[in-house]
């Protein structure tokens, strides 16, 4: 009798975040490479000196799923643990509608978005307006509202 074999079966390989490189233009959406702009702030090699960038440099993290910036970057009080990102998520763009204080002269300021984004066949958009804070010294994301 001859025997069977059965072949490992192929799972389809999760998407992956989308390669950014230090000379692609930054998720963000500002007229600068990655490298010059978001990526310095997750490489630790400059901090966000606003709320805004700080927002716009936590929207390039979930684009380019690095979660340790997003951790980073997070409030101790309200910060997810663990936080576990959809490697099946792409971010598409983002618009900034607002922006209130959060400069080098306040304690505190919310900046309010648009992310538009794909998952599988559906797109979408999570728009919402985020709260941040100093500590000590560093624009921290607090939390967040969703909104219509």
């Amino acid at each position: 009798m001859a025997r069977r074999t059965s072949r490992p079966r192929r799972t389809p390989a999760a998407p992956r975040a989308p390669r950014v490189t230090a000379q692609s233009p930054c998720p963000c959406g500002l007229p600068a490479a990655y490298g010059e702009c978001c990526g310095r702030f997750h490489a630790g090699t400059a901090a966000a000196p606003t709320a805004e960038l700080l927002m716009r440099s936590r929207y390039s993290a979930f684009v380019v799923l690095d979660t340790a910036y997003l951790l980073r970057t997070w409030a101790p009080a309200t910060r997810p643990d663990p936080l576990e990102l959809d490697p099946a998520m792409r971010w598409t763009g983002l618009e900034i509608e607002g922006a209130t204080d959060g400069t080098a002269f306040h304690s505190t300021g919310t900046v309010t978005f648009t992310a538009r984004y794909a998952h599988g066949s559906d797109e979408g958009a999570l728009r919402e307006r985020s709260t941040f804070e100093r500590l000590d010294g560093a624009w921290v994301y607090r939390d967040g509202t969703f909104l219509d």
